[in-house]
């Protein structure tokens, strides 16, 4: 486990791990990685753990982004701006009617997390899950019913910025249990 782009245990400006202040009442959690690492899956596992929303960043695309990436086409920056608008205004929004909302979404670039953190206008909490090349590989060729190719993996790796030791975000293995990743969520948070 990484916080903030440190060790155990270590965030930027000396606080404890588990001192990461929600903003106001609100709180935003952002699951993130490429496709394939399990974001939906714990996106889900943490929103019943903590009894709030969770919004699934996959539908907040257009038809034509679905169509393009469905086409293993990669999207642009231009292509993107306007779904992480949407989706980050649905989790400000959300967050602040229900105290709490979990996002899956890739959020790769730093500029795509900032991007959701101004259009939430809330400082989201990010979780970044991590795997292998090979292991997200055969994920993505068994999962059915995703618009999602293989052939876009590359691409993905490529463009995912791992979060800077500034931004509030948190590195997990995914290969470990939902329950172990939410749990390790909860105390990176302070939530019990």
């Amino acid at each position: 486990m990484r916080v903030n782009g440190q060790g155990d245990g270590e965030r930027s400006g000396g606080a404890p791990a588990g001192a990461v202040p929600a903003d106001g009442d609100a709180l935003a959690i952002v699951v993130m990685g490429v496709s394939g690492t399990g974001k939906t899956t714990l996106a889900t596992a943490l929103s019943q753990a903590l009894g709030c929303p969770m919004l699934e960043g996959d539908t907040y695309h257009s038809a034509a982004n679905v169509a393009k990436m469905r086409a293993g086409e990669p999207l642009t920056d231009a292509d993107r701006w306007p779904w992480l608008d949407h989706l980050g205004a649905a989790l400000g929004d959300t967050a602040r009617t229900r105290g709490r909302a979990v996002a899956a979404c890739s959020a790769l670039r730093r500029v795509y997390r900032e991007r959701l953190a101004q259009a939430s206008g809330l400082r989201p909490a990010f979780v970044l899950l991590e795997l292998d090349h090979d292991a997200i590989a055969r994920r993505m060729s068994t999962r059915a019913g995703h618009y999602m190719p293989v052939t876009l993996l590359d691409s993905q790796l490529a463009t995912l910025e791992r979060p800077g030791a500034d931004e509030r975000a948190l590195t997990l293995d995914s290969t470990r249990p939902p329950e172990a990743l939410v749990a390790a969520v909860r105390a990176w948070l302070g939530l019990g």
